[in-house]
């Protein structure tokens, strides 16, 4: 092609041997509205989540004045981009939530021009006159009990704009069976790459998982794990964040970056912390509970696909949550029922605590010792007694050894069980006679006894 063409006729950038990757850049730009910050591109569609298809424009045009190397160019040219576009802040607009058709402003107002270059862009159109969502409505209130179905409507509205101000996560729990997590497959089609599946768990044990959560609306943890966390401060760092914050990725400096992930988890129990007991962990949570699940209900294995064909209703229903939540302050809507959820789980968190002081289980005393499964089997019976939701066997051991010095008690693996086997427990602490006279729970101890004499137990 090249041979073809004069000299005059070449572009700026080719001089008819080389191409100069500076002059490209320079010309591509002017062309194309392109940013680069926060390592990453942004267009007017938001976000570039994938580099392939601006590596697919540039090899087109420049394949007919290149005929070595011609992936370096590529990669060289992308880099130089990088640099050329770059600005030092693109801070969020968190009055405006720009969609498929256009920009959708809080006060209700709508702009169809998408000439500005945006930080996300939402999949789904605005339609203002989009029928009502009614299989999304039946299936919420199939789901949901009638006074929590506003929280949901406000949390999912919040997530629409980039801003932390609620300070809140969701809990969304059941026993399991409900169809729960069908909240979120609707919501990942209604946020495009916006929303990213994820675990709690991780984001509270990596210190690098907060960098990957950089840009996005919406974390959804189809099925959090009921192991209590080892830590909280990354979680509490995100659900709380306002402005920038320092991000590391692994092999990399740290970076400042806007963060404004909010997290939405489904499970079949609470969010626990094993070792922070603060009010700060807990009133951070909306809890809502599951119905349950009728015997005789009949699942219909389409409902996600139903519900996604109702996006634009969805949406529309989600921007009523959100107008009702900003002049409140982003104060939450809360059901007596969530606030006592929240409560609950509060309470079962001190639940350890509460049980080293409850007298008349177990006894604090220098000659004491315990094995650890009859220790944890004590337990468990204290927490069915009084109403509790006992921990993991590993967490609960977890928080006894992290607190040995409050306690005065010491982990070992020194202490023999009845029939002279060397076991793990704990030493200054020992089980005691309930006030009643009977022992703790004297058949807890006969199963271990039996289990290790292959005796049935009666």
């Amino acid at each position: 092609m090249t041979k073809r063409l004069r000299p005059d006729q070449f572009p700026p950038w080719y001089d008819g041997q080389s191409i100069n990757e500076a002059a490209f850049c320079r010309e591509f730009l002017a062309s194309h509205k392109l940013l680069y910050t926060e390592n990453s591109f942004f267009t007017p569609e938001g976000r570039m989540t994938d580099e392939a298809p601006l590596k697919t424009e540039i090899y087109q045009i420049i394949e007919p004045y290149a005929s070595t190397s011609v992936p370096k160019k590529i990669s060289n040219i992308i880099e130089l981009l990088k640099i050329t576009a770059h600005i030092d802040d693109f801070p969020p607009q968190t009055d405006r939530i720009h969609v498929a058709n256009g920009t959708l402003f809080l006060d209700g107002s709508f702009s169809t021009a998408k000439d500005r270059i945006v930080r996300s862009r939402f999949p789904v159109a605005y339609n203002p006159s989009a029928p009502s969502p009614e299989t999304w409505l039946s299936f919420l209130h199939g789901l949901l009990y009638e006074d929590d179905i506003p929280t949901l409507q406000e949390y999912i509205g919040y997530c629409l704009i980039p801003s932390n101000k609620g300070q809140r996560m969701m809990v969304i729990k059941g026993s399991g069976g409900e169809g729960k997590s069908q909240i979120g497959t609707v919501l990942s089609h209604l946020f495009g790459c916006n929303a990213k599946d994820g675990s709690v768990g991780k984001v509270s044990e990596n210190r690098f998982a907060r960098a990957d959560l950089e840009h996005i609306h919406l974390l959804i943890d189809d099925d959090m794990r009921m192991e209590a966390l080892r830590q909280t401060n990354y979680v509490k760092s995100l659900v709380t964040a306002q402005g920038r914050m320092d991000l590391e990725k692994k092999g990399r400096q740290s970076y400042q970056g806007w963060m404004f992930a909010r997290l939405l988890a489904f499970s079949n129990g609470d969010l626990q912390s094993l070792y922070d007991r603060s009010n700060g962990f807990y009133r951070r949570q909306l809890i809502l509970t599951t119905k349950e699940r009728p015997p005789d209900r009949a699942d219909d294995p389409d409902i996600a696909e139903k519900m996604c064909r109702e996006l634009e209703g969805i949406f529309l229903w989600a921007f009523e949550g959100l107008q009702r939540l900003v002049p409140n302050h982003f104060r939450f809507t809360e059901s007596a029922r969530a606030r006592s959820n929240r409560e609950a789980v509060k309470q079962d968190g001190n639940n350890v605590l509460l049980f080293m002081e409850a007298g008349d289980y177990i006894r604090l005393t220098p000659e004491g010792k315990v094995g650890s499964q009859e220790l944890y089997e004590i337990y468990t019976v204290w927490c069915r007694e009084n109403g509790f939701s006992p921990l993991k066997n590993r967490s609960f051991s977890e928080f006894l050894i992290a607190n040995q010095k409050k306690y005065s008690i010491e982990h070992s693996n020194n202490l023999t069980n009845l029939v002279g086997r060397r076991v793990w427990g704990f030493t200054g602490i020992e089980p005691v006679l309930r006030h009643s006279g009977r022992q703790t729970d004297g058949s807890a101890i006969a199963r271990m006894i039996t289990r290790l004499f292959e005796i049935p137990y009666k």
